[in-house]
């Protein structure tokens, strides 16, 4: 048996219910559970918390986030659902010799890198 094994992700938000619906509708995370302060979803063996941030001050610092990198079966669908609950668009879509690659800020700065194979 191992010593260790992975939980989840955990990200800070300001809006628990929200972020969760931004994944949930964005993304097609499956919601396990939502209250005002806490949220559990997975998507595949993927397991992802948010937590209400403690504070503004955490919050309001610009710098290190987590960052989420998704495989997407159309990066420009995607994108646009994305958009659509709160995400921007950080920087242009490239265009690799593998696929379609693209990085979003979603909710509260953090970031999520999407990947479209060719």
């Amino acid at each position: 048996m191992a010593t260790a094994s992975f939980r989840w992700i955990l990200q800070l938000h300001r809006d628990v219910p929200k972020a969760a619906r931004f994944y949930e509708k964005g993304l097609d995370f499956s919601v396990n559970v939502v209250t005002l302060r806490w949220a559990e979803l997975h998507s595949g063996p993927l397991k992802l918390a948010l937590m209400q941030s403690p504070s503004e001050h955490v919050m309001s610092e610009k710098g290190y986030s987590s960052l989420l990198s998704f495989t997407v079966a159309d990066i420009n669908s995607t994108i646009s659902k994305l958009m659509e609950l709160g995400a921007e668009l950080d920087g242009s879509i490239k265009y690799e010799v593998h696929g379609k690659v693209a990085s979003v800020r979603c909710l509260d700065g953090h970031v999520l890198g999407l990947y479209e194979p060719s």
